[in-house]
């Protein structure tokens, strides 16, 4: 049970579960926020020690400046990269 309803309301009337409107991931993020990143979530070794080339790691300031199509153009450590959807959605606020 336990993390399972984490992030979500449970609507006791109709039994239903819904998604927190909360942002989990980069993709979601809003333009221009500063996040703290939780966590970098992918079971592929090499994207999570690309992400952390960029300073993409637990604890660390992220900022999304913008969106071009799939990809999100981010702010870390004073520098600004470009990421595609799949990154975005491994870094989690």
């Amino acid at each position: 049970m336990g993390n399972t309803f984490l992030g979500r309301i449970f609507l006791g009337v109709c039994g239903k579960m819904v998604q927190n409107s909360s942002v989990t991931n980069l993709a979601n993020a809003k333009f221009d926020k500063e996040y703290t990143i939780k966590e970098v979530k992918t079971e592929d070794e090499e994207i999570k020690s690309f992400l952390f080339t960029l300073g993409c790691y637990e604890g660390e300031i992220v900022t999304v400046i913008s969106k071009i199509s799939e990809n999100y153009v981010i702010s870390v450590k004073d520098a600004r990269y470009s990421i595609d959807k799949d990154l975005a959605e491994a870094i989690i606020i």
